[in-house]
């Protein structure tokens, strides 16, 4: 299950489900770098690394710097953030998770390249390399296996997340529930935790899933 809302400034991309735009005002021909504190790779670079165009890249730096004129953003700012887009909900441990994923270096702080890179792979890569995105996240404790209490984490925040805007009104053993069924379907030795091999293989073989995986692509 995804649900991701990125926001930055006049320019942004919201993923939910069936939904992923990005808007856009007007913006320079050049990206202007040497005004922030946190001087990201250069352009040809990150373009070379990503799959975003120099264009592309340009309209992204553009909305991050707005939003983040260090270069780089912290935990806080990303919970204030994403708060914006669930003022029903209570979004804070939810984005708690999705900022541990972008932040891939483990240092507290998102920097443009981390952000971009992690777009490029929710946005732009292949089912292999979204599925172990998403193993990622979930693997909360990062040692290589999703656990029953880790996989509840997660849901229990995206209900959480999601507020009263659910209908209908959910029951509060709603998330155990749906945990328990992933559980049946994605732990085949019934080991009690899930490993990425089985986890790949239960997303590959869910049309739901692999439908939800095909929205992210050729979006921008």
């Amino acid at each position: 299950m995804y649900v991701c809302f990125l926001f930055f400034g006049s320019d942004y991309i919201s993923i939910e489900g069936s939904t992923i735009t990005l808007e856009q005002d007007s913006v320079e021909d050049e990206m202007e770098i040497a005004t922030v504190r946190h001087r990201p790779e250069a352009l040809e670079l990150l373009e070379a690394q990503s799959k975003f165009t120099k264009k592309e890249l340009q309209i992204l730096y553009r909305g991050f710097k707005n939003e983040c004129p260090s270069g780089i953003v912290n935990e806080e700012t990303f919970k204030e953030i994403y708060s914006q887009f669930f003022p029903q909900g209570d979004s804070t441990t939810y984005a708690h998770f999705l900022f541990n994923a972008f932040d891939t270096d483990h240092n507290g702080s998102v920097s443009f390249e981390d952000f971009i890179m992690g777009l490029s792979i929710l946005l732009r890569g292949t089912v292999q390399e979204k599925l172990n995105w998403a193993f990622n996240l979930y693997d909360i404790n990062k040692d290589g296996y999703i656990t029953k209490e880790e996989m509840l984490d997660i849901m229990k925040a995206i209900y959480d997340m999601m507020g009263k805007c659910t209908y209908p009104v959910l029951k509060e053993d709603t998330p155990r529930q749906h945990v328990e069924t992933f559980f049946q379907k994605m732990d085949k030795n019934k080991d009690g935790v899930v490993t990425i091999d089985e986890f790949i293989e239960s997303c590959q073989k869910d049309e739901n899933i692999m439908r939800s995986m095909q929205l992210f692509e050729n979006v921008i």
